[in-house]
């Protein structure tokens, strides 16, 4: 007889260029329908294991102290757990009164706290990897762009706590590809070279390789040009 197979249970997950799944929830600020409570602004969608666990706190900490930051370049945060509502109060309560890390404490978090006890919208974006917990969803961050739709993930395993810079670069970098129609190489930040897209047509590749008009082309595939840290900032961020 051959041996039975271990079933284990399709985890989908929303693709870059899909809509965002919605849904209606319960947080610790109100109800919310995602992602039409956000139209028209970008908002990172992320998930954390569980409440009252220390990475977890940590993160929270983090991500309430650059919260501000992240609304300047108009983008909201929305968290989640698989915990309910009194807990997530009762876990915000503590952060607040309780835990400094980093220099940062009396850390109020005011982004919405997704109750999410059924698991339905962790199922929804494919928080739960069976491999690494059926009860809990990773630490995955989704990136939803002000038409509804997903343009980034980064998915991390329970132990690992997130790197917040390569959050914000990675928010930054993709409005200023829509906003210059560029794309960012390898450990872009604000100030540093954009890349041109590669030309299209024999023509434009030998006016590309012979141009003197503030590009660098190394070859007709891989022009960059300047685009300076206040030009990006200033089209970018609120004032």
């Amino acid at each position: 007889m051959e041996p039975l197979e271990t079933k284990t249970e399709a985890t989908a997950i929303p693709r870059i260029g899909d809509n965002a799944p919605a849904f209606k929830a319960v947080t610790t600020q109100g109800d919310i329908n995602f992602p039409s409570d956000y139209s028209g602004e970008w908002v990172i969608l992320f998930s954390h294991p569980a409440d009252f666990t220390p990475v977890c706190t940590s993160e929270f900490i983090t991500f309430a102290h650059l919260e501000d930051k992240f609304k300047k370049a108009n983008c909201n945060l929305v968290g989640l757990s698989i915990d309910g509502l009194h807990s997530h109060i009762a876990w915000l309560r503590t952060i607040k009164e309780k835990i400094e890390y980093k220099g940062m404490k009396d850390v109020e978090v005011k982004f919405p706290l997704i109750e999410d006890i059924s698991m339905e919208v962790a199922k929804k974006y494919g928080m739960v990897q069976p491999g690494e917990s059926k009860t809990q969803a990773v630490r995955a961050v989704f990136f939803i762009d002000p038409k509804g739709i997903v343009r980034a993930l980064i998915y991390y395993p329970l132990s690992l706590g997130r790197n917040f810079d390569e959050i914000y670069r990675a928010l930054i970098a993709m409005q200023t590809a829509d906003e210059f129609n560029v794309a960012t190489p390898a450990d872009w930040n604000p100030g540093d070279d954009v890349i041109i897209s590669p030309a299209g047509t024999c023509g434009v590749a030998e006016e590309r390789m012979t141009s003197t008009e503030g590009l660098d082309c190394k070859d007709w595939f891989f022009c960059t040009k300047k685009l300076s840290k206040d030009t990006v900032l200033n089209a970018l961020l609120k004032k």
